[in-house]
C-alpha cells in the first residue's frame, strides 16, 4: 500500500471535508502514483509518526509545467490559493527550493474510498 502524505495537520480538515481533492507535487509522479491506485492519505512528518485520514484511489495524474496549472487544479490542492504565484510560493517553501514556472509538477487527483463493515 501507497501512501499519499500530507505534512501540515492544516490539512486534514480540508481532507476529511472533501475539499482538497489534489495534490500538487514537484516532479513526475507518473510512475509512483497510478489510475485506480488504492493509497492511504495520511498525515505527519517524514519519518515520524502519521495519522491515516482515510483510504482514496487515484483519479488521474497530470505532468506539466507549473504555468499550465488551472485555476481549478489549484483550488483542489488548496481552496485558500486562487493563483500559481500562491501556489509557487507553497511549493518552494515545501521543498526548500525555488520552484520556477517551468518546473515539472504532478497533479494527483483523488477521490476517498467509503469503507463500510462488512455485515
Amino acid at each position: 500500500m501507497f501512501a499519499l502524505n500530507f505534512y501540515s495537520p492544516l490539512f486534514i480538515d480540508q481532507l476529511r471535508k472533501g475539499r482538497k481533492t489534489a495534490t500538487i507535487r514537484l516532479g513526475d509522479k507518473s510512475g509512483k502514483y497510478a489510475e485506480g491506485q488504492l493509497v492511504w492519505v495520511t498525515v505527519g512528518h517524514r519519518h515520524g509518526p502519521r495519522q491515516k485520514i482515510f483510504t482514496a484511489v487515484i483519479d488521474r495524474v497530470e505532468t506539466k509545467p507549473v504555468r499550465e496549472l488551472s485555476q481549478r487544479e489549484i483550488e483542489r490542492d488548496n481552496p485558500e490559493f486562487r493563483r500559481v504565484e500562491d501556489t509557487l510560493a507553497f511549493l518552494s517553501q515545501i521543498y526548500s527550493r525555488e520552484v520556477r514556472l517551468d518546473d515539472t509538477v504532478s497533479v494527483v487527483h483523488f477521490s476517498e474510498v467509503n469503507e463500510f463493515p462488512v455485515l
